[in-house]
């Protein structure tokens, strides 16, 4: 069964940076697309950013300019890149294919606060 397991988070003041990385354990970034989601406390999971096959990509639009979604198949692992952080930001971020459909990571908390 494959498990994520998603490491980077942290606290970080508002307009700062965190790369988190979500490593996969079986090979399966090659077939199917991937998304980076997020749960903030009292709120719904929502899609953050998601990334096909091919490297094209799609941004929930509070965060376009700001996160950048990679992969890297050979790893079987996905980054996500974010810059300019804000408080609402702070949240608990998961890996998943997109759509979801495999067994939920613990996620990595971001806490964006000064």
């Amino acid at each position: 069964q494959v498990q994520f397991v998603e490491s980077g988070g942290g606290l970080v003041q508002p307009g700062g940076s965190l790369r988190l990385s979500c490593a996969a354990s079986g090979s399966i970034f090659s077939i199917y697309a991937m998304g980076w989601y997020r749960q903030a406390p009292g709120q719904q999971r929502e899609l953050v950013a998601r990334i096909s096959r091919d490297g094209s990509f799609n941004y929930a639009d509070s965060v376009k300019g700001r996160f950048t979604i990679s992969r890297d198949n050979a790893k079987n692992t996905l980054y996500l890149q974010m810059n300019s952080l804000i408080p609402e930001d702070t949240a608990v971020y998961y890996c998943n294919t997109y759509p979801p459909f495999l067994v939920w990571g613990r996620g990595t908390l971001v806490t964006v606060s000064s």
